[in-house]
């Protein structure tokens, strides 16, 4: 019930009735999730905007959002008696799943695009992961990993290739109605790369609306995209069920780059059935708006985080957003990632 959780640990697995690890042996616990939610004050003077909230994923293990699919996947994992485990990343997720297998004595194979940032291949360096460069994207990473997975057994921990992360990333939603007094907001803005964090959200309310913790009212979920990279921007204007794959991805911000989403159906569904929007930003927009919340709130977000402030802008303007709302920006990493883009 709500009022067990109140004498629960802060982390995720205050929701462990809701989680799929089920022996508590297997529970790989670094001090993932219960990550602030931050009333943004000064920075809602700043525009005119009394109830503009942050929930700062950025102070999770490994330093995002990642941390929380990964604790969950990985555990789930090491319970089913899994030796070895494979992801491909834009960067964060494989420091999330190094961490977690190194705390439980698994073997761990990552797989990144050989241009990404060097502080997410020293991080996997560090934590005893056999670190594989690809010369492409995300989905090259992908393909090759999957090679590893079938001529070696490896647990594939790729991207709703197993139904793992999902569970860890909905405690964002369990989080986010607990942290509000059961009551959601108007409208949650989060940057979308691969889109489990917006769809375990979704998932979340239904959960809890099942268990009577909340009512039927729901956010409008809105998807942010970099304009070098935007395929679920362009389906969801566009109608279609499905997202054709971006050309030429590009983008600052890695976690943005990810121009093919295996979860592409389920993201603009849930953009669709919350009455919810997708816009795209430019690379400069994000990082000017990521530097406006570093001196309004002392947040040093990385730049998915400023591109959710930067579709704030842009909703409010075309009048999306009424002045009375609540609205929750997620800052899914930090800043500290991306050092080299504040040189």
């Amino acid at each position: 019930s709500r009022d067990d959780l109140r004498h629960r640990a802060p982390n995720l697995w205050r929701y462990a009735e809701v989680l799929p690890v089920r022996d508590e042996r297997y529970r790989l616990c670094l001090g993932e999730g219960w990550t602030p939610l931050i009333h943004a004050k000064r920075l809602g003077q700043t525009l005119d905007f009394p109830n503009l909230f942050i929930k700062e994923e950025g102070v999770n293990p490994t330093t995002s959002f990642k941390a929380r699919g990964l604790s969950v996947a990985v555990s789930r994992a090491y319970e089913l008696g899994v030796t070895a485990v494979s992801i491909p990343s834009a960067g964060n997720a494989a420091g999330a799943m190094s961490a977690y297998a190194a705390l439980a004595g698994l073997e761990s194979h990552v797989f990144m695009p050989k241009d990404v940032p060097h502080p997410f291949i020293a991080e996997c360096k560090a934590l005893g992961a056999t670190v594989n460069l690809v010369d492409g994207l995300i989905t090259d990473c992908g393909k090759i990993a999957a090679e590893g997975v079938k001529k070696y057994g490896r647990f594939d921990i790729s991207t709703l290739k197993e139904p793992y992360r999902l569970e860890g990333k909905k405690t964002m939603g369990y989080e986010l109605a607990e942290q509000m007094n059961w009551q959601l907001p108007d409208v949650v803005i989060y940057p979308t790369g691969g889109g489990t964090g917006l769809i375990g959200m979704w998932k979340a309310f239904d959960e809890m609306e099942a268990l009577g913790w909340i009512g039927s009212k729901r956010p409008r979920m809105v998807t942010v995209q970099s304009d070098g990279c935007a395929p679920m921007v362009r389906a969801f204007h566009a109608g279609t069920e499905f997202a054709e794959p971006w050309e030429d991805a590009h983008s600052v911000a890695d976690g943005l780059r990810v121009p093919a989403a295996v979860g592409d159906f389920l993201i603009l569904r849930t953009l669709r059935e919350s009455n919810g929007n997708a816009v795209s930003v430019e690379d400069g927009m994000m990082l000017e708006n990521a530097n406006l919340i570093g001196k309004s709130e002392g947040l040093f977000v990385s730049p998915e985080g400023g591109a959710t402030l930067a579709a704030f802008r842009m909703l409010r303007e075309l009048d999306w957003i009424a002045d009375h709302e609540t609205v929750v920006l997620f800052n899914t990493g930090s800043g500290h990632k991306y050092a080299h883009l504040w040189r």
